[in-house]
This record gives C-alpha cells, structure tokens and sequence, in this order.
C-alpha cells in the first residue's frame, strides 16, 4: 500500500489544477458579491438558518460580508499564483466552511463539495512549482508529487457521481417527472425554452444523468474511452452551467479531468517548459501513517454518509432527514402552504405572526416545506416572543406537494415545535407519514 500511495510521478496535472481552481474560488467569492447573492442571503434577512448546532455562526452585521467575500477572492488569488499557498488554502476552507454552515436557505451540494475539496488540497503539494513560493523558497521547487494526490481526488469523485447515480433510481426520476418539473421552469429561456418542453428530452436527460453519474469515472479512467468521456463531460457540463446556473461547479468537474489523462500529455499541453519526472522513486515520509490514517477515515466518513437515510423512518424526499452532505442532487420539487399559530400560554390568546415580517423569500420556501427548517422557525418565533415577555407555544399547519403530487399535511398540528427538542439521529415523530409510492 505505501509503495502505491507514496510512489511519484509527474505534478503538472496538479500545478495546473491549483491554478485553474484558484481561479475558480476567486470568481465564486466574488461573483457572490456582484451578483447580489450575499446581499440576498446573508445580508437582507434578520437571521439565517444554520446547520442546527451551529446557530451561534451568524453573518457578520451590516455590510461586512462584503468585505469577508472578497477576503476569500484575494485568498483564490493567492492560491492560484501559489503565495502562501497553505496558509491561503487553510484559510479559505475555514472562511467558506464557516459561509456554508451558517446558512442552508440557498444550500447546495456543489457548496458542500467545494467545502471537501478545499480541505483536501490544503494537503496537497500543489505549490512546488510554478509558484511564487516555490520562486521564493527553490527547497520546495519539485516535478513530482506521490501518487496519492492524485487518487485521493479521483476516490471522492467516485463517491459523489457514484451516489449521484444511485439517488436518481426512483420512480418520479425514471418517469421522468422531476425533470420536466424542472425544464417547465425553464420555459422563458431564450431559443431553447420551447425545446427543453419535449418530453424525449426528458427521458435522455432522466436517463442519460443516471449512466453518466455511474460510468464517467471508470470511462476516464479506462485509456481506451477516456477522450469520447472527456468530449461527453464537456457537454454534459456546459448544459447544466446553461440551464440550471450553478455556478463553478461545472468548470471544476472539467478541470479535475487533468488527473486522468496521462501526465506527459498534461505536461505537453499546459506546462512544456517544465521537465518532465519519470523515475518513479517511492518516498515514504515521515507520518505516512498519518497520512494514511486520516484519508481512511475520511473515506469511511464519506461512505457512509450518503446511507444515512436508509436507517430512519419514511421516504427521505418528505422528511429530508439524511438529504443533506448525501450528493441528492436535483432530485425533487417541493411546494407548500404553511401557517404558523403562536399562542401565549399564560393568556391562551393567538400572537398573530405573519412570515413576511421575518423572512425573506427565499427563506420561506424552506420554512414550508422542509421540516428541520420549520423547527428551526419555530424555536426562532418563542425566542423572538420570550424578548417582548411572552411564553408561548408555536403550532405548525403545513401541507407540502412532492415532485407535483396532491398536498399532504406534513407536520402535526397538535405539536408544539417551539418546545420539542431536534434529535440528530432519530427520526422526528412530529412529521406524519408519507403517502409516497
């Protein structure tokens, strides 16, 4: 095992990738800014729902994360010229990891990606080359990296496009009714608004995610098919940029090819100036074990995530317990219709409370629809009330339509949320049963 994982080869696929991804994370950090997602979703609203256990992690006040997203632009910067390279990176991922955890009104597994990722190349030797470090300090100048930097990265694009795959097999995705949810949506678009309509697309889209989701890493990894997969990625890639908007992540998915093709190649084409290493030297360093040992355990972490929802009660789509860090990617529309009743338990009198005093838009789709967000509102309605003296109850009224069925009442109406205690693990008894097939 050490000789595979600490075995050396060329680095120019990972000099390369530092560059493009540093790229990437300054023009996330940025067009956040620019596009007015940070005014929308950190700045506007009173609070955000965090990760529950994290509601101590609040938006800075006022206008300041402005100035936290560009801090992490200038980061990007610094990663992609290689300055300060770990130092950059580490604090990046402790400035974007603090960004996803502190709000999941606009969450994103490509957000919980980027989190991962960030992580993973803090250890990586990307710097050593190309790189003001390296310029700075020649000692760390190097050609190659152990084969380990390379694997680590193909390993977790398995499990992301593997479990991608796998959510997909349901019946609403196979009829493809979720996808032509999605595509009535994009009906305004220009020229192919009206194409993205045809129900034979739908079927191609349901079905063609499924076998691209599940054969795209071992297509790239197999020589043979490895360009046609790098020419379908490109397509498959751009079209989800174009019509779903999601932001660097397509680029990033393309980029991470670099670590399949063969290092000569990649060499050839971006970095011709650089020699080329072929020896082949086993470099065992001092705490391979470590090494060793925290990317086992991440792993393990990593597949068993995904599961989690197989062991708690109902059908995930509904009670979104397990959805989260679980690669669910786009794989239900939600609508409903919630009412919350606030009764002050001293007079028995109704606190009237009307959700656009509190949220914005975009938080109240979640504070109709997904449990833990109600919970989250409620807890936030007794705290609110309890500062203007009352002690109060919060009864929900909520009834939810799943990828375009009939509404169903979600949450029992006859629970008081605002004194019911979240349990991580288990199943909440307040969210009635699914109907769903």
């Amino acid at each position: 095992m050490n000789r595979f994982l600490f075995k050396h080869i060329d680095n120019s696929a990972l000099i390369v990738f530092r560059i493009i991804f540093g790229l990437l994370i300054f023009l996330e950090s940025v067009g956040a800014i620019f596009t007015g997602w940070v005014k929308r979703t950190l700045i506007e609203p009173e609070f955000t729902f965090t990760f529950i256990g994290f509601e101590w992690l609040q938006p800075l006040p006022g206008n300041w994360m402005y100035l936290y997203y560009a801090i992490m632009g200038i980061f990007g910067l610094f990663v992609m010229i290689g300055y300060k390279y770990r130092w950059s990176m580490f604090a990046f991922t402790i400035m974007w990891s603090a960004t996803y955890f502190m709000q999941k009104s606009s969450y994103n597994n490509h957000y919980y990606l980027l989190m991962l990722l960030s992580a993973i190349m803090v250890f990586q030797p990307a710097h050593t080359y190309l790189s003001v470090d390296a310029k700075q300090t020649p000692k760390l100048k190097r050609g190659s990296m152990p084969q380990w930097c390379k694997y680590v990265f193909v390993i977790q694009l398995f499990i992301v496009y593997t479990y991608a795959s796998i959510a997909k097999i349901y019946p609403d995705w196979l009829n493809t009714t979720t996808i032509e949810l999605m595509m009535k949506a994009k009906q305004h678009f220009v020229l192919v608004g009206d194409i993205l309509q045809y129900k034979w697309l739908h079927y191609m889209l349901a079905y063609g995610g499924i076998l691209f989701d599940g054969l795209i890493i071992p297509l790239l990894l197999w020589k043979r098919t490895r360009k046609f997969a790098f020419i379908i990625s490109i397509f498959f890639h751009l079209f989800n940029s174009f019509i779903f908007h999601v932001g660097i992540f397509p680029y990033l998915s393309l980029a991470f090819i670099l670590f399949f093709f063969e290092p000569k190649t990649i060499q050839n084409i971006f970095l011709k100036k650089k020699p080329f290493y072929n020896e082949a030297e086993v470099i065992i360093p001092k705490g391979n074990q470590f090494y060793v040992g925290l990317f086992s355990v991440y792993f393990i972490i990593q597949v068993l995530l995904p599961i989690r929802h197989h062991f708690i009660q109902d059908n995930v789509l509904w009670t979104e317990e397990g959805h989260r860090l679980s690669w669910r990617m786009m794989l239900r529309s939600k609508s409903g219709f919630c009412t919350y009743k606030v009764i002050d338990k001293n007079t028995n009198n109704v606190l009237p409370v009307k959700l656009n005093d509190y949220l914005t838009r975009k938080q109240q789709r979640g504070a109709t629809t997904k449990p833990d967000v109600i919970w989250q509102f409620a807890q936030h309605l007794k705290q609110d009330f309890a500062k203007k003296g009352f002690d109060v109850q919060v009864f929900v009224n909520c009834s939810i339509s799943v990828n375009g069925r009939p509404r169903q009442q979600l949450i029992d109406p006859n629970i008081d949320l605002a004194n019911v205690k979240w349990d991580v693990f288990k199943h909440s008894s307040w969210i009635l049963p699914s109907k769903l097939n």
